[in-house]
């Protein structure tokens, strides 16, 4: 699915997932070689890859929900 990163009011990582009309709070970030695993404040997962370090935001991305 598509999502967009960006940064939120505080500065925060947040992901929009346009359908189905969610923002979410990225609570938990973790890095297995090509592959980042986000959690949201919702609870999903997503795994994303080939995301660059630092990010340029807003980016949107490719994820797979894990849960």
């Amino acid at each position: 699915m598509k999502v967009m990163l960006h940064n939120g009011d505080k500065g925060q990582l947040m992901v929009y997932v346009a359908k189905k009309d969610l923002e979410e709070e990225v609570v938990s970030q973790s890095t297995d070689g090509d592959v980042t695993l986000v959690t949201l404040s919702n609870g999903w997962e997503l795994s994303i890859n080939g995301l660059t370090d630092p990010l340029k935001l807003p980016k949107t991305v490719n994820a797979k929900r894990m849960n």
